[in-house]
């Protein structure tokens, strides 16, 4: 009887192995992103639910500024704030624990400016 050497591997079954494997990892991974902004919110001790109907203001933790999950600079948020109505509508602010305590109060101060009522910020219980 012939010793018969195997100088070759078939790598075709571990290919297929690996591609259902991709496949199921890539169909399940689509119900796990979430479709927010990753902000790390601060702790506090209470925390209230905010109405269906608000605006958002988020600082990332590189200090980058949000309105309603949309990037803009200080003026353009400036220039969404001016089209509110500072004594019905509510703003939440969502800043990183993070991101500058500046650019929070820049917020703070833009707000209190327009004449808005009803601030809400947003933390983690």
């Amino acid at each position: 009887m012939r010793k018969r050497r195997f100088t070759e591997i078939n790598v075709v079954p571990f290919i297929d192995i690996v591609l259902v494997l991709l496949v199921i990892v890539l169909a399940t991974a689509t119900f796990i992103v979430k479709k927010e902004l990753p902000v790390d919110l601060p702790k506090s001790g209470s925390s209230a639910k905010t109405p269906p109907k608000s605006y958002t203001v988020t600082i990332d933790s590189n200090g980058t500024f949000f309105y309603d999950k949309k990037r803009v600079t200080i003026e353009e948020l400036k220039t969404q704030l001016s089209k509110l109505d500072p004594k019905k509508d509510l703003v939440t602010v969502d800043a990183d624990q993070k991101s500058q305590f500046q650019k929070f109060v820049t917020i703070v101060d833009i707000l209190k400016s327009k004449g808005f009522q009803k601030i809400s910020i947003t933390t983690v219980k």
